[in-house]
């Protein structure tokens, strides 16, 4: 059940309620692809961090250890111990960057495996049968995400075969749901509006998969080549298309900025892999702009990354140590930056929650994105 409980513009403030716990939205998902985030995470620390929802992917855990394996160890949940919701996307978005390893055909994508080269069948049935193994509380659609810069006759055709394939997930959803041996009957299913940088194919596409009455739609192919201004616009012509009484998700997207400017244009869900691998990096993200804490002006620093900042690395080390780390490539370094990356993420959807609750979302976008870009 999806509750907007405020809007600004077309900006919504909501909450979602799953069998693992309500969800406030805006909210910003931690990616751990393979069940974990990548820089020695662990669920404790998503705890302490304020993560509301984990982000794994259907794919890379089909591959290893395999789907079977984590349901007959009681779940997905059960396996990384971890309570609150899970989003698995549905492997469509590795049709897309495995494309020297697939074949797309009516039936679904033949892969070769990106780590031993076996060949992999996955369709809309496949892909249900392994989230629903996973038992995570939302499962996406299988589709094809369309290169951003793709013609727009292989754009169409592609649409229009995701459109099959959904309701192909939303039957076989239904049918595993009602299995007594389901590790979870109330998995919600999301459907993916495609469509390119193409208006016209985006919008109808949108109209066409409203009328299937979903759990929540995500819009998906976007922050894969186009332009930060050609993504606005898609969103700002698209989602009013889908429908507003359900969750709406933004796939794979992004930078603060690009998070503020996704609310603003009515977005509720975001994942992204930037603060986890940026972190990993050494590049940490603050409210005066993106540090990178490898420059030589922070040998001496014995500030933490963010004054005020109460995540985990801020509360206790300084600039100057978690440099030194990074800099004799120790694991706490990378682990302290990503945790801060992390924190300064979901601390932002709540900041960002507390304004719409306030009705001064426009005044906080602004003076956000003028802090992140004055830098230090």
């Amino acid at each position: 059940m999806y509750n907007v409980l405020k809007t600004e513009g077309r900006a919504k403030r909501g909450c979602l309620e799953t069998v693992h716990g309500t969800i406030q939205t805006p909210v910003f998902m931690n990616v751990g692809t393979v069940a974990a985030i990548k820089g020695a995470v662990s669920t404790d620390d998503l705890q302490q961090i304020k993560t509301q929802v984990q982000l794994s992917n259907t794919y890379h855990l089909h591959v290893r250890p395999g789907d079977e394996l984590i349901k007959e160890l009681g779940g997905l949940h059960k396996f990384m111990v971890w309570d609150k919701p899970i989003l698995t996307d549905s492997g469509g978005f590795q049709v897309f960057s495995l494309a020297g390893l697939r074949k797309i055909k009516e039936e679904g994508v033949y892969f070769q495996s990106h780590i031993d080269g076996h060949k992999i069948f996955m369709g809309p049935e496949e892909s249900m049968q392994i989230q629903s193994n996973l038992g995570s509380t939302i499962a996406m659609a299988f589709d094809e995400c369309p290169s951003s810069r793709a013609e727009r006759k292989y754009v169409q055709d592609s649409v229009d075969r995701t459109t099959r394939w959904l309701a192909r997930c939303q039957a076989k959803m239904k049918e595993l749901n009602s299995l007594p041996d389901t590790i979870n009957k109330n998995q919600l299913l999301f459907g993916i509006n495609q469509g390119a940088i193409f208006d016209d194919i985006r919008i109808d596409h949108a109209k066409r998969i409203a009328e299937m009455d979903l759990d929540g739609y995500a819009v998906g192919g976007l922050a894969v080549g186009e332009t930060h201004e050609e993504m606005y616009h898609i969103l700002e012509e698209t989602v009013p298309y889908l429908p507003q009484n359900k969750p709406t998700y933004l796939m794979g997207v992004g930078t603060p900025a690009n998070i503020l400017e996704g609310v603003e244009r009515g977005i509720d869900f975001f994942d992204c892999v930037y603060p986890s691998r940026n972190g990993r990096h050494g590049h940490v993200y603050t409210n005066h702009g993106k540090l990178n804490l490898f420059n030589k002006k922070y040998e001496k620093d014995m500030r933490p990354i963010e004054e005020g900042c109460g995540c985990p690395a801020c509360q206790t080390y300084s600039r100057a140590y978690i440099r030194h780390l990074l800099k004799a490539k120790e694991m706490l370094g990378m682990r302290l930056c990503v945790l801060h990356n992390l924190y300064f993420y979901n601390n932002m959807m709540e900041e960002i929650r507390d304004a719409l609750d306030e009705g001064r979302f426009a005044a906080y976008k602004k003076e956000k994105l003028a802090g992140m870009e004055a830098g230090e």
